[in-house]
């Protein structure tokens, strides 16, 4: 109570120590690097992520890409690649004319290697950067180059999806927090009883929000998906405890003729509840942490401590907010729009058999969809951007005129001889999807003898420790034919030199898809074993954790069922991240639920009527934080054009509602169902049985003594 009241008697310090910290809060945001590369969060001892190192550090090269031309004639294609090369950053440029004049014919080189460079009208260049593929200064120097380059030029490559990813999420980010913002504020609007308390609840969630967000500065730097949902789910998990304050702060007005008492003892009564709720939560996303793919702990860390900052601004920014308002505040209230629950619940509780069957047969589709949602997948992040982006565009250029859909880079030993890695190559040549395989051994030995070779091309191609090649593909990266392709490349490559390795985009998506394979099972046991834990301990119970996991766990799957029955193929980390943030934001409706079901039974109600009791007063609460999440995320859904956010959101969109009815309809047929098990097993409980084994007795003695 003593923190209570001091908040109550510092408000006006706690809003300007609060509005000061928005400065370095601000400054700390933009400061704040964001990483739209996924593949930097593989793990740092995987041989793809040791060899982008060892390609930087022996040949000064990280970003790869390839250009398209078409339409241009050869000292035309010369020239540029001259300008290319004065791009800063490019580290250098492959074409014909680094092998031979452009006054040499084409025709003088071998026919494969003329093809791979050549298709129709179109001509192929390989750039090299010397900065990492997601470096700003790599996205820099990509821009810079399809600036001179033109309408002709297409640039493929990992460093152009990162930069087209970059630029449409920093377009988007700003509207579809606006959007959320909007529609959870007419969620709140709708389904509270003043019309000035959601801006109050906005105005003290978008300081935390800002807070989290700063605090990011500390981490160096944070991915783009994290960026562009921590904000919006922060909005939309921590809005509840907004409303429990100002649910409790009005209950406390009719029994305290102060404000300020009334006001403490509500900050009490929601410190008391939210910590219990918001620790579920939190362990949901810190399971996250638990991902070799180290997106997972970067969103999870984020959006625990979110959550954490929620709970502090709740108890804290927002009863110093209402104390200040509070005339406005009662002056704008109106009778709450949410109907009387208590018929809901008579219809449920007569009709519980009903739902018990509903349920039971709900869960075999549901299980068999989220099992194929799951293993159908896509890791390709071209993927989640439009159809009509620039890099989308050179892909598909690539593929159509080039056969190319991927580009993976082999290092090999120096010291192999040259009719080693010849013999390589042509195996290399014979997998099936294999284009071309290019490197020195490609061109020397054919018409052209290695002498021959302008010391700028051997040393780009050979450090004297590497010998770096490009193997061509037909397939597309993160699909099972790519990963078969390199099974057999990687083969072949450890026959010829156990020490080389295979590296390059396709590369590490099939190490991606292999990590996150593991990560889903980690991050899914790891929290229920959290959220089970924390259950047991708050309700004392041995049965009521699998109860209420069970019914959030049914959620989930009708959830991440449903792009299997709709046709939709998900992102790879959206099945990842929504099972443990539906689980982690959602079963809080079921713990409200059920504290209640075990106040009203220690009450000495009966099952019926406790369960009856619990819903009718627990449905108001839960779809106003239900509609919120819902609200939150909805709108994000429908307008995002990055697949991946979309997706998302959308699943958490789905998810607060399917958990919302889970809960209202199935939870309290459960407990009615389990009543006895979960007394028997329920500390404070079990001298329930025994109460209702008595009247059962007393009631079968006075049948008797009738008869």
């Amino acid at each position: 109570m003593r923190f209570s009241k001091a908040v109550v008697k510092c408000r006006v310090p706690i809003l300007i120590v609060t509005l000061l910290l928005m400065i370095p809060a601000a400054l700390g945001m933009a400061g704040t690097r964001i990483n739209y590369d996924m593949l930097d969060y593989l793990p740092a001892d995987m041989e793809t992520v040791v060899g982008q190192n060892e390609l930087l550090e022996e040949f000064g090269k990280g970003a790869f890409s390839l250009l398209i031309l078409e339409d241009m004639p050869a000292r035309d294609v010369s020239a540029l690649k001259d300008k290319i090369e004065q791009v800063d950053h490019v580290e250098s440029v492959l074409w014909y004319d680094s092998l031979l004049d452009i006054t040499v014919p084409m025709e003088l080189l071998p026919e494969r290697l003329y093809d791979a460079f050549n298709a129709g009208n179109a001509t192929m260049m390989a750039v090299f950067f010397d900065t990492s593929t997601s470096s700003d200064l790599t996205m820099d120097a990509i821009r810079e180059i399809r600036s001179i380059a033109g309408s002709q030029c297409f640039v493929s490559g990992m460093s152009a999806l990162v930069t087209d990813l970059k630029d449409l999420c920093e377009k988007e980010e700003p509207i579809y927090v606006g959007i959320a913002v909007a529609l959870a504020c007419g969620a709140m609007l709708l389904l509270l009883d003043s019309w000035l308390a959601p801006f109050v609840f906005l105005a003290s969630i978008g300081m935390m929000i800002l807070l989290n967000l700063g605090t990011n500065y500390f981490m160096g730097e944070i991915s783009y998906i994290t960026k562009a949902l921590s904000a919006v789910l922060q909005l939309a998990v921590t809005m509840d405890y907004s409303i429990f304050l100002w649910n409790s702060y009005n209950e406390q007005r009719a029994l305290h003729g102060e404000k300020g008492e009334a006001m403490a003892a509500a900050v009490q009564a929601t410190l008391a509840s939210v910590t219990g709720s918001s620790i579920t939560t939190i362990a949901g996303f810190i399971a996250l942490c638990f991902m070799t793919f180290t997106m997972g702990r970067d969103l999870g860390i984020v959006m625990a401590k979110g959550v954490l900052l929620g709970v502090i601004g709740c108890v804290t920014v927002l009863p110093s907010l209402i104390l200040v308002f509070d005339k406005p505040l009662q002056k704008t209230r109106h009778r709450a729009l949410i109907p009387n629950a208590r018929h809901l619940a008579s219809g449920v509780v007569k009709g519980f058999p009903l739902f018990l069957v509903i349920f039971a047969l709900v869960i075999p589709p549901a299980l068999y969809g989220y099992n194929r949602t799951n293993s159908e997948v896509y890791y390709d992040m071209g993927q989640c951007l439009p159809e009509d982006m620039a890099y989308v565009i050179a892909n598909e250029k690539l593929s159509e005129d080039f056969g190319v859909a991927s580009t993976h880079m082999l290092l090999v030993d120096s010291g192999v001889p040259a009719k080693e890695v010849r013999a390589m190559i042509r195996k290399m040549e014979a997998v099936d999807g294999v284009r071309c395989v290019l490197g020195l051994e490609s061109v020397t030995g054919f018409r052209i003898p290695e002498g021959f070779l302008p010391e700028s091309v051997t040393d780009r191609l050979d450090s004297g420790k590497w010998e770096l090649l490009l193997v061509n593909s037909e397939y597309k990266v993160a699909s099972d034919e790519a990963g078969r392709q390199l099974d057999q490349l990687g083969a072949i490559l450890k026959d010829c030199d156990p020490a080389g390795m295979l590296i390059g985009e396709a590369p590490c998506m099939k190490d991606m898809i292999e990590t996150t394979d593991r990560d889903f099972q980690v991050v899914n046991t790891v929290s229920i074993i959290a959220i089970f834990l924390i259950i047991a301990l708050v309700e004392k119970s041995f049965t009521l954790p699998f109860l209420l996991i069970a019914v959030i766990e049914a959620a989930i799957f009708v959830n991440l069922g449903l792009p299997h029955y709709l046709g939709q193929s998900l992102p790879f980390i959206a099945p990842i991240c929504i099972s443990t943030i539906q689980l982690g934001a959602t079963v809080d409706y079921a713990i409200l639920m059920t504290t209640r079901y075990k106040v009203e039974r220690l009450g000495g109600a009966d099952k019926k009527k406790a369960v009856h009791t619990a819903l009718a007063t627990s449905v108001p609460s839960i779809i106003v934080s239900g509609m919120g999440l819902f609200a939150a995320t909805f709108g994000v859904a429908l307008y995002s054009d990055i697949d991946i956010i979309s997706s998302m959101c959308m699943l958490m969109a789905r998810g607060a509602l399917i958990s919302m009815a889970s809960v209202i309809l199935i939870l309290p047929a459960l407990l009615l169902l389990c009543d006895r098990l979960v007394c028997a097993t329920t500390a404070g409980m079990r001298h329930l049985n025994r109460k209702n084994n008595k009247n059962n007795d007393f009631i079968s003695n006075q049948e008797v003594y009738v008869k």
